[in-house]
This record gives C-alpha cells, sequence and structure tokens, in this order.
C-alpha cells in the first residue's frame, strides 16, 4: 500500500512538472511572440530601426530555441532519473585509454544538458569510473546529444557540413580531454564529492529535474538570446570589421563569447546562426567551446571538483576546443 502512495505520488509530480515545463515554453514563446508585436510599436516613440531590429532577433532566437530546450531538459531529466549508473561501469572498458573514446560516443546516445552532466560526471567516479572516462562524457553528452545536432541543422538549413562539424570538433575535444587527464591528471587536482543523502530516482527524480533544468536552463536562452540580439543590434559595424575580417581574431572573439553567453546547448545553434557577419569556422567554435566551457559550467565544476580542478580544466578545454573548431573548420567549411 505505501509503496503504490509513492508510486502515484511520484507520477503526480512528474505529470505536474511535465505540466508546468510545457506550460513554461508555450507561455514563453508567447510571450516573446507579444513582444515581439508590441516591441516596434513602442518604439515608434523612440523611433530608431535598431530597437525594432533587436526585437526581431531576439524573438527569432528564443521561439526557435525553446522547443529544443524543452525536448533537451526532457530527456536529460529521463536519463537521471531511470538510467542506473551502474549501466556505465559495465559497458566501459578497464583501460582509461579505451574507456575514454567509448565515454564520449555514449554522449550520442546518453546526453544530458550541461548542467546536468558535471553532478553526472560525479556520481560515475564514486562508482568507479575512471575520472579520464567520465570527463569525456561530461564534455560529450552535451554537445554531440541527437537534440542538439537536430536543433543545429534546422538553424543551418542546407548546411550538412555544420552539423558534421559540430560532432566531430566536439567529440575530438572530449576524447582529448579524456586522453589528456590519463596521461598527466593528478588526484589532488580533483575533489570528489561526496554524497551526504540518498539520491532520490524514478518519477520523483525525473519531475525534479525536468522543473530544475527547464527554468534554468530557460533563463540562460533568455539572456542568451537578449545578449545576442545586443550584439547584433549594438556594436559598430567598423568595430566587427575588425574582427570579421581577420580568421583568427573572429574565432577568438565567438570562443570567449561562448564563455560571457552561457548560452544552453540545445539553443546556442540559433544564436550562433544570428551572428552571420562571421565566419563558419568562428560560428562553429562558438557551438563547440559554449557547451563545454562557460560561466555557469566554471562555477558548477568548481563547486563540484574544487578550484584547483576548474581552473586547470576548463583553461586547457577551451584551449583545445578553439584549436578542434580551427582544425575542423579548414577541413570540413
Amino acid at each position: 500500500m505505501q509503496n503504490q502512495r509513492t508510486v502515484a505520488d511520484g507520477l503526480r509530480l512528474a505529470v505536474r512538472a511535465l505540466v508546468y515545463a510545457v506550460l513554461g515554453g508555450v507561455a514563453l514563446i508567447a510571450i516573446a511572440t507579444v513582444v515581439s508585436v508590441l516591441g516596434p510599436m513602442l518604439a515608434l516613440d523612440l523611433y530608431t530601426p535598431p530597437v525594432a531590429a533587436w526585437w526581431t532577433v531576439f524573438t527569432a532566437i528564443a521561439v526557435q530555441g525553446v522547443p529544443f530546450l524543452l525536448l533537451g531538459t526532457v530527456v536529460s531529466a529521463a536519463i537521471g532519473a531511470f538510467v542506473p549508473e551502474r549501466v556505465f561501469t559495465r559497458l566501459l572498458p578497464r583501460n582509461p585509454a579505451l574507456a575514454v573514446p567509448v565515454a564520449g560516443a555514449a554522449g550520442v546516445v546518453l546526453p544530458g544538458c550541461e548542467c546536468a552532466s558535471v553532478p553526472v560526471a560525479g556520481s560515475l567516479m564514486r562508482r568507479g569510473v575512471t575520472p579520464a572516462a567520465a570527463l569525456a562524457f561530461l564534455l560529450s553528452a552535451p554537445a554531440i546529444n541527437p537534440v542538439v545536432l537536430v536543433a543545429t541543422s534546422i538553424a543551418f538549413p542546407g548546411q550538412p557540413r555544420m552539423v558534421l562539424g559540430r560532432l566531430v570538433a566536439s567529440l575530438a575535444t572530449a576524447v582529448v580531454m579524456g586522453w589528456l587527464w590519463a596521461r598527466f591528471g593528478r588526484d589532488e587536482w580533483i575533489r570528489l564529492p561526496k554524497r551526504h543523502t540518498p539520491a532520490s530516482s524514478g518519477l520523483r527524480a525525473f519531475g525534479a529535474g525536468l522543473q530544475h533544468d527547464f527554468l534554468h536552463a530557460g533563463g540562460f536562452l533568455v539572456l542568451g538570446a537578449a545578449a545576442a540580439a545586443t550584439f547584433n543590434i549594438a556594436v559598430p559595424r567598423s568595430v566587427l570589421d575588425v574582427f570579421t575580417g581577420s580568421a583568427w581574431l573572429s574565432v577568438l572573439l565567438l570562443a570567449v563569447l561562448a564563455v560571457v553567453l552561457c548560452v544552453c546547448s540545445e539553443a546556442d545553434a540559433f544564436v550562433a546562426a544570428s551572428l552571420s557577419g562571421f565566419s563558419p569556422t568562428a560560428r562553429l567554435a562558438f557551438m563547440v567551446v559554449g557547451p563545454m566551457v562557460d560561466l555557469k559550467l566554471i562555477a558548477l565544476q568548481t563547486g563540484t571538483f574544487g578550484r584547483a580542478f576548474a581552473v586547470r580544466f576548463t583553461s586547457v578545454t577551451w584551449a583545445v576546443a578553439v584549436t578542434s573548431s580551427v582544425l575542423v573548420g579548414w577541413w570540413l567549411l
């Protein structure tokens, strides 16, 4: 009887969270649509064409990104709640050099958002998975999962090379970082998190994870869309010409911008597509760096694994991601 009551409570919580997430997505689209209509009307009082253009860019990014954000958080919450952690320990080879590419490739079939990948990686390490493999999964899961790749294909219609480039560059970065940690990483650089309370699972965990991930990532999507729209409108063309005229400077600028904007990986392709003044390689770097290194991830990694780890790991990951993007962009784009 008690078990039935627990299952019923968990089911109600999961359904409630799913309803809240769907309603939140619909509300976000509705708000963005209303704002896009009222924005230019309000701008008539000031009348400046750049203000109306800002609303157009912001709405396009937000409305396109919300469905993929919702789908991505549903998949991430389901994996966190229903996929046992022992699956990883059974499937991964014991040899770290072999476990790293397998864990990196697992990001394709076991996706997760950036925020969820950090605690999942810590949990895998506690269960005996080698840190190198867990870190490869941490980087690959939010970067090469099917939701992200489909969103990229829609954001860049008729450009399959951009989707392939994102897949190859992101996977290469994750695998290289795993191998680097296996070769040079030290135990004293990383602090494994301790579990103080039993982890929840099942429907209750799914509901809580979905509600948290959607609200958290949705906020960053709105901020990222606003920042990208502001960047498109506020930055003078003469300043952009300084960077867009140089292949190296444009890549470095968008790689830094990806760290600052903190756009969710399910929606960052739409932000990258809006930066049409930059080269395809620079926009590829934006999409490869963002899911692996941004301000919120640095904070999460610092709190989970310690500052010594976060400083070393994020700085090297940024450099490897930029290098991988340049090489893949030169090869494919």
